[in-house]
Parts: structure tokens; sequence; C-alpha cells
């Protein structure tokens, strides 16, 4: 699988390789299954939370007995129209549950709650910034409500499965796009770009590791230049952006090895295997007609009004292109700092509460945040939201080299003591005396004698031995304690050096 492939890009224009071999297109597509930030489930009021012991918290609307009536949850129904208000897509007023029915272990009813036909979010474009600058334009087909599955439970005791019901009748959105991703890095963008606006509007907490954000991923290949589809395959169930990348590339490279030995690509789900780095089948991929869909008799169809819809408009908080957009035009970012500064919404609003702070500019919030604190707490392995120290306390620290009272290496060591206290820099500065000194004829009085007292490296300095200037610079440094205004000190000196002074 690692024989290299004539795998066409974006900017690829030939349809055979050098060796006169095809070059191949990948075409891909996602399901994105996101968990709704319920506390209760989607058609019963049993609880979402994590971690609780197995068939706890599934009742008997979850299961399905008899004589149980579900019943649909506000909640995950504002939940829905907000994703869909967030990516400019369609709203339906009148959307319609079904039966999917198949049957699976963990799958109580012997049928799932989801929508077909008549989805809650219609058409859309997701607009996904990538590494190179540019952006890539996804289509989104759908996203429709749905309850989830229970889960099976692989070795509790040798050889044994056991099927946990909590999780089922949990609310999802499942995301559906359009197979407009041309590589794996383009899905990968893609799915975090996804990943982080359901974070940012507040319905997917995105823990991964728990099961919230899974990702489906659809893939084939075909000849560059071709505009029909390949036969796809199903890559389910994907639970980190590294193995979704690792997958689909292992995919690609499979289909491509098929098709080259003259073979057919079979239409099936498969499974990714990450201690093996490779896909296994699971099934043969299903049809909607396999699952023979009909409206759920217990549920007649989902009727919202426009109020309903703009009422949830309004508790839409600033999206991140807005506030990207915004972080440029009145702050001054570079577009590639307002990219990285809005990926998620905690890093956002603690930017934005630093520019609340009179004397901090847009561009030394964005430097501060994203070199020393970034810095630091991928060193300690933590989140911006996990960490004590506040954005007005940053701010505090970088309003003051902004003005001048300390210099950015003095403000890094403040920043050590404001990492683990909760003391402000105006207190440690003062506390310690590190106020710089800016006083011009107080540099100048330094700068005088440290030229008097070096002679010799003046006489070198003047005959063209420039690099010498750091040593000035640090006999002054020294001599002032480490307090001296860099760049005054820079400009003092080399004016007193270059006029013989």
């Amino acid at each position: 699988m690692n024989t290299p492939r004539n795998v066409a890009s974006a900017s690829t224009t030939s349809a055979r390789g050098t060796a006169g071999k095809m070059t191949w297109e990948t075409v891909i597509g996602l399901e994105v299954h996101a968990q709704l930030a319920t506390r209760s489930k989607i058609f019963s009021g049993a609880s979402t939370a994590f971690g609780a012991e197995p068939n706890t918290q599934a009742c008997a609307v979850d299961l399905g007995l008899p004589g149980v009536l579900p019943l649909p949850n506000e909640g995950a129904v504002r939940m829905a129209v907000a994703f869909g208000l967030a990516t400019g897509a369609k709203i339906a007023l009148r959307s319609v549950f079904a039966r999917k029915n198949y049957f699976y272990p963990d799958l109580p009813k012997g049928y799932q709650i989801s929508q077909m036909s008549y989805p809650i979010v219609g058409e859309g474009v997701i607009n996904v910034p990538l590494e190179d600058g540019s952006v890539k334009r996804v289509g989104l087909t759908r996203a429709h409500l749905e309850e989830d599955a229970g889960k099976s439970v692989h070795d509790l005791f040798p050889g044994s499965t056991g099927i946990d019901l909590n999780r089922a009748g949990t609310a999802l959105l499942e995301i559906v796009s359009e197979p407009d991703m041309r590589s794996a890095a383009e899905a990968v963008a893609y799915a975090r770009h996804l990943h982080a606006l359901v974070r940012w509007i507040g319905i997917c907490d995105g823990n991964m590791q728990e099961g919230s954000f899974r990702c489906d991923a659809n893939v084939s290949v075909r000849p560059l230049g071709e505009t029909a589809l390949g036969t796809r395959t199903e890559v389910k169930n994907v639970n980190s952006f590294r193995f979704l990348e690792a997958a689909i590339e292992y995919e690609v490279e499979r289909q491509i090895d098929v098709l080259e030995a003259g073979g057919a690509v079979v239409q099936e789900t498969r499974l990714y295997d990450p201690d093996n780095d490779e896909t296994r089948a699971m099934r043969s991929k299903e049809e909607a007609n396999d699952y023979r869909y009909f409206p759920d008799p217990d549920l007649p169809p989902l009727l919202i009004d426009e109020a309903f819809v703009e009422a949830v408009r309004a508790s839409l908080p600033e999206l991140p292109a807005v506030r990207r957009d915004r972080f440029v035009s009145e702050h001054g970012l570079k577009a590639d700092e307002a990219e990285a500064l809005t990926r998620d919404r905690v890093t956002a609003d603690f930017v934005e509460a630093m520019l609340a702070t009179p004397g901090v500019s847009g561009r030394a919030a964005a430097n501060w945040v994203l070199g020393e604190v970034f810095a630091r707490i991928n060193r300690e392995d933590r989140t911006l939201a996990e960490i004590s120290l506040t954005p007005e306390r940053l701010a505090g620290l970088v309003a003051r080299v902004e003005d001048g009272t300390v210099s950015n290496r003095t403000a890094r060591d403040i920043l050590d003591e404001l990492w683990s206290s909760d003391i402000d820099a105006d207190a440690i500065i003062e506390r310690d005396g590190l106020r710089q000194i800016s006083d011009s004829g107080a540099i100048e009085t330094m700068i005088a004698d440290v030229i008097a007292a070096n002679p010799s490296q003046v006489a070198e300095y003047r005959a063209g031995k420039e690099k010498l200037l750091g040593f000035f610079v640090g006999q002054v440094m020294k001599a002032s304690g480490g307090k001296a205004n860099p760049a005054e000190l820079n400009r003092l000196l080399k004016a007193s050096l270059q006029s013989g002074g």
C-alpha cells in the first residue's frame, strides 16, 4: 500500500501519469454524527449523562416497549435549527420522522427513528478554510435529527459481548455532505471545521473519545476527467481526525489497487483498524430501500414556524467567520492570525476580552496568545479553558509592554508568575521594581560611561566591526540592571557610536 500513485490533486490537469498510467481522482463525502447537548434524550426524559452504569439510563420509551409514545425534545429541534442557520442552509418548517428498519443487537426496537425524505435542515454550503489560505466550498446535502443506538461492549469476559443501552435514544444530528472533497486532507479540514462550529454554537460538546462526534467517510475513485462517480465504500464510525485521514488514504490506495488489477470495487461498509492501519469489510452496503423507511405512526409531522426560527437566530452567538473578519477589519490582525484565533470559541472569547482592555492592540493580543500562551498550554497538554490565567490579567501585562513600562523579555518572566498565581502584572512590576528605563538622559549617561570604559572596542566598531554593537548593548543592559528600554537604547547607542561622542 506504500506504492506511489497518480492521484489527482486540485491542480492536476493531466489524465495520465508520466509513465502512461491512469491518474485517479479521489471523491469523498462525509456523514457526521453530532450528539446534541441535550440533558435528556430525543424522545424521552431519560438522562444523557456520560459514564453511568450500563443500562441504567434506558427507559421504556427508549426500548420501544408496548404502550409508550415518543415525544420530540424541543431542545434538540432548536439545536438542529441553530446548525442550519449557522450554515446558511434551508430550514424546513415541516419535517417528518421515519422508521429506519434493520436488526442490530444494540438497536432495541428493531428500528431507528430518523428523518429520510423530509429532513429539518436542507441544502447549504460549508466554507472550509484550508492550510494554504484558500477556502474549500463543500455542499451540505442535509442535516437530520435521529436517535442513537446502544453500544456493544466486547470482551468484558473472554469471548463475550455485552449490550449497553444507555446511549439508545440519545439525540443526534446527522450532517451529510455532498461528495465535494478530493483528498483526505480536505476531508479532515471539513470535519475539523464542523467540529469547531457545533462546539462554537453550543449544540455538541465534540468529545470524540466519548463518541459525541463521529464520522462516516464515503470514499470512491475515478479516472481524472470522468464525471460519473465510482463505486463507493463507507468507512464507519471514525472517532479521531488522525484516524479519518489514515482511513481515507488507505481506502483510496486499496481501491486503486483493485481497479488497476482489473477488478471491481464492491459497495460495502468497512471498519478502520488503527492497530494495523487498514480498513476491513464489515457488511455489504445497504441502499435506502433496504431499510424500508416509512413515516413513524407515533410521531406526527414536526411543525415549526418562522417565529421559532427567528428566536433561534436571535440566540446564536457571533459566528466564527464574522468574528474572523472583524478581527481583521477592526483590530488589524492578519488573516492567518484571525483564522487561528477563531478555531474555537474559548480562544476567540479570550482574545475578545483582552481587546476590551485599553492600550492592548489586536496584533499584540494575537502575538501573546498564539505565541507564549499556546506554547505553554501545549507543553502542559492543557487547553485554554483549563488554565487559571484570565484574559484580563494577560491584557494587563500586554498593556505594560505596549506602553513601554516593561520589555518583552521582562514580560515573559512576569508571565511565569501570572501563570501560577492570581496576582496581576502591575503589582508584580511595582513589587519587584521592574519598570523599564525609557528616560533618554539616563540611558545616554550609561552609554557614555560604557563608551569611555571600552575605547578599543569603540575604535574597532568605528573601523567597521559593527557586530560589536551587541557587546555595547549588553554592557549598557548590565549597567541598567536589564531595565533599559531596548528600542531607545539601540537608537541612542548607534547615534553615540556613529557621532564619535
